[in-house]
């Protein structure tokens, strides 16, 4: 029974963490965005967030997306400083192509910062992509 199911491998779409300016209190914030590369939208968007080290660990948040355009992109959260430290967790399941697909992306201890940055595809900006 288990062997029957089949989940594909999630291509195309990426979880990034955005360095960018707060448009109100013009603040530099990091915000998690999901990145949508592919030519199909993502459709039915189920997100669980948590963060997590040795001594500490987070309440997961649950986000959802209805439909995600092709080559397009939605911002998840704001990633508090705190959060920066913890190994960081998105587990994504969304359908697309009349299938399910399932993927956790995960940004290590410490990699969210700075001198860490570079370009993020479809959004023109620069942050650091989840692995």
């Amino acid at each position: 029974m288990r062997k029957d199911i089949e989940i594909p491998e999630v291509e195309g779409v990426y979880v990034a963490a955005v360095y960018e300016q707060h448009p109100e209190y013009k603040t530099m914030d990091w915000n998690a965005y999901i990145i949508n590369d592919r030519n199909d939208p993502l459709e039915m968007i189920l997100i669980v967030s948590s963060g997590s080290n040795d001594k500490k660990i987070t309440p997961a948040m649950r986000h959802s997306i209805k439909v995600l355009p092709a080559k397009y992109f939605a911002k998840i959260e704001f990633l508090q400083e705190k959060l920066l430290q913890l190994e960081n967790k998105f587990a994504i399941t969304f359908f697309a192509d009349g299938k399910m697909y399932e993927r956790t992306f995960v940004f290590n201890n410490g990699v969210i910062k700075e001198s860490a940055l570079t370009e993020i595809p479809i959004m023109n900006m620069k942050g650091i992509l989840a692995v």
